[in-house]
């Protein structure tokens, strides 16, 4: 997920759904930065109608903490994508040790794998979380929008260091919800 700093590899906790309170261990990695707890309990309160069955598209996955809570809240899938081979290592592992069979993790540049690939799967949420030092949110949104991967009223969450210019977004979606938490700007979408 994203920031400039290195940190030192941790855990966060599930914290609803059939796992909760279960730890997700993350590695030691530059731009890795698991949402907090607060920015995800806001989120999972946001979406808690929408996360039972949906198919779910994590981007830039990081620590997984986005995934694995949509896992543990009922998503009917949930698709993993991250590059860092650390992480996504890490991924896996704590995809085994939770046991949840409704999680897959990809390897992946995510932009070059929307490219080719997320054509294949629509998805009816997606957590997108660049690094934040990248500035590729925008990049990313429009090669979210046009890869074809998203179903009908799909709803498209994106983290971010600064507020996001809406008319910066793909024009066919639209803002649901807008928070602040410290440094992070929380936006929730939906693509119409």
């Amino acid at each position: 997920m994203s920031t400039s700093k290195k940190r030192p590899g941790g855990s966060v906790r599930i914290i609803g759904g059939e796992l909760r309170s279960r730890k997700i261990s993350f590695p030691d990695s530059a731009g890795l930065r698991p949402s907090a707890d607060r920015v995800r309990e806001t989120l999972f309160n946001w979406l808690q109608m929408a996360i039972p069955a949906a198919r779910v598209l994590d981007l830039f996955a990081g620590s997984g903490a986005l995934g694995f809570e949509a896992a543990s809240r009922g998503a009917s899938s949930v698709v993993m994508v991250e590059k860092a081979k650390v992480a996504a290592n890490a991924l896996r592992d704590n995809r085994d040790a939770l046991a949840t069979t409704t999680v897959q993790i990809i390897e992946a540049d995510a932009l070059i794998w929307l490219r080719r690939d997320a054509g294949k799967q629509r998805f009816d949420l997606v957590f997108l979380d660049p690094p934040f030092d990248a500035n590729q949110h925008y990049e990313a949104a429009h090669t979210l929008a046009e890869s074809g991967c998203l179903a009908p009223g799909a709803l498209v969450y994106i983290e971010s260091a600064e507020p996001l210019d809406e008319a910066k977004l793909p024009s066919n979606w639209t803002g649901r919800k807008i928070k602040r938490a410290g440094a992070v700007h929380s936006t929730l979408l939906q693509a119409l």
